[in-house]
């Protein structure tokens, strides 16, 4: 199967643009890794699965309406925002990591893909003081720590089916972590959306704000 062919095997549906929006993306961040290391080497082999796929377990969740403000928190070199940023392109999202190089990348990225729904920003979370339907993340801190990066960052109003939260991409067993949570929680396996090995143990986790 080739790497285009696992996105389409889960998301038949999208557009001709779209597709070759996906099929750029290895040979982008493969370009960009060789000056800046954003995925890490073993990773490589399997990019689609371990991280465009992965990103795309959020889709799987919701279906974002157009217009829907979303903030990529710890996005790293653009994951999960990139991805879902490609299958929404009417929605706004918003790039953030505390690290100036992998926005760079980001930028790149956006740029050289022609995504003008994306925004790359060097900052640090809790600094943003814009407000957003969504916020998404794989996992770059532990709960708790994350709740507080996110306060005062959503809007009062809803217009998609969940309400506006955090679904944030975790893997493990998340008891401990989540025991000191106080938001309604939910779970979605992503071993049910996607068969690969590699979901096994992995989720997306809900919080409704």
């Amino acid at each position: 199967m080739s790497d285009i062919d696992l996105i389409l095997q889960y998301f038949p549906d999208i557009t001709k643009d779209q597709r070759e929006k996906f099929a750029k993306l290895k040979t982008l961040y493969l370009d960009w890794n060789d000056k800046i290391n954003v995925i890490s080497r073993k990773d490589t082999d399997n990019f689609y699965e371990r991280h465009v796929l992965h990103s795309l377990a959020i889709a799987k969740v919701i279906a974002f309406n157009p217009g829907t403000r979303i903030l990529d928190i710890g996005t790293g070199g653009g994951f999960p925002g990139i991805p879902l940023a490609i299958l929404f392109p009417e929605c706004e999202f918003l790039l953030v990591d505390s690290i100036g190089k992998k926005i760079k990348v980001v930028d790149g990225v956006a740029s050289e893909l022609g995504l003008k729904n994306v925004r790359g920003q060097h900052e640090r979370a809790e600094k943003i003081k814009e407000q957003f339907d969504f916020i998404v993340s794989r996992a770059v801190t532990s709960m708790p720590a994350f709740l507080k990066w996110t306060k005062g960052k959503f809007l009062k109003e809803d217009k998609n089916a969940l309400k506006n939260g955090i679904l944030y991409l975790k893997g493990g067993d998340l008891t401990e972590e989540m025991s000191t949570v106080k938001k309604a929680i939910q779970y979605f396996p992503i071993a049910t959306m996607f068969s690969e090995e590699f979901f096994e143990t992995k989720k997306v986790v809900y919080l409704r704000n």
